[in-house]
C-alpha cells in the first residue's frame, strides 16, 4: 500500500506512521505538505495519507482542516493514532543558546513551544518552514547561528546535535493522526472499541439567536456526546462560518444516524468526513 505523509523524512508524522502501522509492508511517500498528501489520495497517486489533525497543546491542524473543507472532496477519514511528541532544540553543531539568531519550525511545533521560546530564547527569530524535518535539514545545511524545533531522529537523520530535548510547553504533549482514504473507503470492519464521527456543517439559515444552539441540540436530544466543535471562516466575507465537530459513535449507530439527519433538515451543507474507530 502507498501512502504519502507529510515529510521530508524525519518528521514527527513519519515517527506517528511507523508506530501506526507496525509489522505492515508500506511503500511511505514523503509529501511537501498536508495537502499534497491528501491530495494524492484524491487524484489516485496514493492509497492513503497519513496526516496530523490535532494536538493537545495548540488544537487542530489548520492545514488539515482546510485542505479537507476547502480543497479536496472525494476523501474520507477511516482510522487515527496518537503520538506523544517531544521537541528538540537542534542546531547543525554546538552552539550556546544566547547566540541563536532564528529558530526556524512548522508553526505547530513553534506554537507548542511558545513559552519555551519566549523565555530561552527572546533574541531569536522565529521562522517558518513546511515541516519540522524540513527546518532540520535547512538548518543543517546553512548557518551555524540557526536552530530548529524537531525530532531526535531527524536530528540523527540529518548529521545535527540536539542542544536541548523536551522544549515543549507541556509534557503531556500528544498529536492525533488520521488515516486518509478515497471517498466511499468504509474504517476496517470488526474494529472493538469505541468509534468516532468527524463531520462539517455550515449555513443554519437566518441569522438568528440561537441557531447553533439548536444544530448542537439534534445531537443531545439523541444522547450523542460532542468532543470537539470549532468554527473556521468560510470564503466569501466576514461572519460565515463552517463548524467541524467530532462526536462519539459511528454513523452505524443509530442514534448517531438520527441526529445527523436531523441536523441536515437545520443546516443547509452537512458533510461527513469519516466514521472511524478511536485509536490509540
Amino acid at each position: 500500500m502507498r501512502v504519502a505523509y507529510l515529510g521530508p523524512p524525519g518528521t514527527f508524522t513519519e515517527d506517528a506512521l511507523r508506530e501506526a502501522a507496525a509489522g505492515a509492508e508500506l511503500d511511505a511517500v514523503p509529501a511537501a505538505s498536508v495537502f499534497a498528501a491528501i491530495s494524492a489520495v484524491e487524484a489516485g497517486e496514493a492509497d492513503r495519507a497519513f496526516v496530523p489533525f490535532e494536538n493537545s497543546i495548540e488544537g487542530a491542524v489548520r492545514s488539515t482542516l482546510d485542505t479537507l473543507a476547502f480543497e479536496t472532496e472525494g476523501v474520507t477519514i477511516i482510522g487515527e493514532h496518537d503520538l506523544s511528541i517531544s521537541h528538540c532544540l537542534i542546531a547543525r553543531e554546538e552552539l550556546p543558546l544566547d547566540r541563536i539568531e532564528v529558530v526556524l519550525s512548522h508553526p505547530q511545533g513553534t506554537a507548542q513551544c511558545a513559552r519555551f521560546l519566549r523565555e530561552q530564547l527572546p533574541r531569536a527569530e522565529v521562522r517558518t518552514a513546511s515541516s519540522t524535518a524540513e527546518a532540520v535539514r535547512i538548518v543543517s545545511e546553512g548557518s551555524a547561528q540557526w536552530a530548529a524545533l524537531g525530532a531526535a531522529g531527524a536530528a540523527e537523520l540529518y548529521g545535527c546535535v540536539v542542544l536541548l530535548d523536551g522544549v515543549e510547553d507541556h509534557p503531556d504533549n500528544v498529536t492525533r493522526f488520521v488515516w486518509i482514504a478515497p471517498g466511499g473507503t468504509e474504517a476496517p470492519a470488526g474494529a472493538s472499541g469505541p468509534w468516532r464521527t468527524s463531520l462539517i456543517f455550515a449555513e443554519l439559515g437566518d441569522d438568528r439567536p440561537g441557531a447553533l444552539v439548536d444544530a448542537l441540540q439534534a445531537f443531545s436530544a439523541k444522547g450523542v456526546n460532542l468532543t470537539r466543535i470549532e468554527s473556521r471562516p468560510r470564503p466569501g466575507g466576514l461572519g460565515r462560518y463552517m463548524f467541524f465537530v467530532d462526536l462519539e459513535g459511528g454513523v452505524q449507530e443509530q442514534p448517531v444516524a438520527d441526529a445527523i439527519e436531523e441536523l441536515r433538515s437545520l443546516a443547509e451543507s452537512v458533510r461527513i468526513l469519516g466514521s472511524y474507530p478511536v485509536g490509540g
